[in-house]
């Protein structure tokens, strides 16, 4: 049964076609398809045009970049090559990836001789002004000495910090002690050294400073102290390493020091930072950045033995070294085997120098180079100029100097 219709009838009309469901005529709906043509060409002429214009623009820059990176060789091309009827494909390597130190100073070598041979004969003297002292480079103090406390203040507590790493790392380590206990007014107990796992050198800080001299020369810049005071060593239970220990971060600002430090230092009267090597920012406060440069052209002097060592074979230097009147050049290659296996820098040793630098490394730092983050590329670090010089290298890098090359 259906509901009443005004068009009248009783029989149902059946469904109007898709075609022309929304249309009134056949005539409309064919009008209204035209035009909707002719705006969809349009459309498509208009983002052609765009397209293209686009294109050219994105497409310019990336051919300039493209030709900027194979001038500065970052892409390296297979270099094919025929031997005995093989085809063998070789990766050629971006310039200064690869150690080719030996060919370079081998090319250099001639010169050199040949200039020694004509400074000897008096005929050229490029060697000897070297020992020429230039103007506005003579060496200035940093720290002023007449800066001091006429009376220091009451301590906060005791510093207690192991210098770890090389004696150059150690060095460091004091000189940022001194600075820090001056920061938190604490007194410093003499560094402990640890034990190196590379150099394995079981000193402490008396063998290799004078250490009465270092005490006295700080005496009214920052107090210091061989040994703790027995009522601190009862609070600890006489151990030293159950005073807490806090982890410092690297590179560490003054402020971080008296935010996070200095509060913990009142409240236990010792602290305990291990290890210290680079804890201290670059940038500190100038009275705290003057400490730091008094401890390391003040206060640091090397023991007695190692400074009558020392004068014995600088005696020496000068009495063979006629031919310059006395004048010698003395050069730290620091061409050692943690600093090159830390570089991650590949020389002239083939398989054998990548194993046993595995091996350091392991030794070292235990899986540090090791971890899938960890991606290691010696050319990239050559290039970048991180890989330490070798004896040949500083030869030929201090003959070029003398010859007045700019670097």
């Amino acid at each position: 049964m259906h509901g009443y219709s005004r068009l009248g009838g009783a029989a149902r009309s059946p469904p109007s076609s898709p075609r022309f469901r929304h249309g009134r005529s056949k005539n409309s709906s064919w009008g209204s398809s035209k035009e909707s043509n002719s705006m969809e060409k349009l459309v498509f002429i208009l983002m052609s045009a765009v397209f293209r214009r686009r294109g050219l623009l994105l497409f310019a820059p990336l051919l300039y970049i493209s030709g900027m990176l194979l001038y500065m060789g970052s892409f390296s091309f297979d270099v094919v090559s025929i031997k005995n009827g093989v085809v063998l494909v070789h990766k050629r390597a971006p310039p200064g990836s690869v150690y080719r130190s030996p060919q370079v100073f081998e090319n250099l070598w001639p010169f050199m001789e040949a200039e020694a041979a004509n400074a000897n004969n008096g005929t050229v003297k490029t060697l000897m002004k070297a020992w020429t002292r230039k103007e506005l480079t003579e060496w200035r103090p940093c720290a002023n000495r007449s800066i001091s406390e006429t009376e220091l203040p009451k301590s906060n507590g005791f510093l207690i910090i192991e210098a770890n790493g090389g004696l150059n790392q150690q060095r460091l380590s004091i000189c940022d002690a001194v600075a820090v206990a001056g920061l938190l007014n604490a007194t410093l107990l003499i560094p402990i050294f640890h034990l190196n796992s590379v150099w394995r050198d079981s000193s402490n800080f008396g063998d290799i400073f004078d250490e009465n001299f270092f005490i006295q020369s700080l005496g009214n810049h920052v107090h210091v102290v061989r040994e703790l005071p027995d009522d601190i060593l009862q609070r600890f239970d006489n151990n030293i390493s159950n005073i807490v220990n806090l982890r410092v971060k690297g590179w560490s600002s003054s402020a971080h020091y008296l935010q996070k430090v200095l509060p913990q230092l009142l409240q236990m009267g010792a602290v305990r930072i291990a290890p210290f090597s680079n804890r201290l920012a670059q940038a500190a406060p100038s009275k705290i950045q003057g400490l730091r440069c008094f401890a390391n052209f003040d206060a640091l002097r090397f023991s007695k033995p190692i400074r009558t060592l020392a004068e014995s074979m600088v005696d020496r230097m000068i009495k063979y070294s006629s031919q310059s009147g006395g004048k010698y050049v003395s050069v730290h290659l620091r061409f050692e085997e943690d600093m090159v296996a830390f570089s991650c820098c590949e020389y002239d040793g083939g398989e054998e120098e990548k194993h046993e630098m595995d091996i350091a490394r392991e030794r070292s730092w235990r899986g540090k180079f090791r971890r899938k983050h960890k991606i290691i590329k010696p050319g990239v670090n050559r290039v970048d100029g991180r890989c330490p010089l070798t004896p040949l290298e500083v030869c030929s890098y201090r003959f070029l100097c003398f010859l007045c090359w700019v670097f």
